[in-house]
């Protein structure tokens, strides 16, 4: 069996699209959605810093990370207008890493 994957971002939003962020990355949001399509998808959490209102942290979650290769293969068209689309809702994105859970 495959070791589970995960990877996170990290975001700084413009101040004025909080609720569209959160709509846009919460657990009912367009990115979920998308994913949610793929098999092998787990799930996604948000976070928003305690301490800095305007950063946020996305993990995502997949059963392997050939899952989530093949998620990006086959819906790389609707994933580029996704992201392309969000984009005017952050001021910085930046990828925090890939990694493997621990079940140990």
């Amino acid at each position: 069996m495959s070791d589970r994957y995960a990877y996170a971002w990290e975001f700084r939003i413009a101040a004025l699209r909080r609720q569209d962020f959160e709509q846009a990355y919460g657990p009912d949001g367009a990115w979920v959605a998308l994913f949610r399509q793929a098999p092998g998808y787990i799930e996604s959490l948000l976070l928003r810093d305690g301490s800095d209102p305007l950063r946020y942290v996305t993990i995502d979650r997949w059963q392997d990370e050939a899952s989530y290769r093949a998620f990006l293969v086959r819906y790389s068209d609707q994933y580029a207008r996704l992201d392309e689309h969000c984009a005017e809702l952050t001021t910085h994105e930046g990828s925090l890493g890939h990694f493997t859970e621990v079940t140990a």
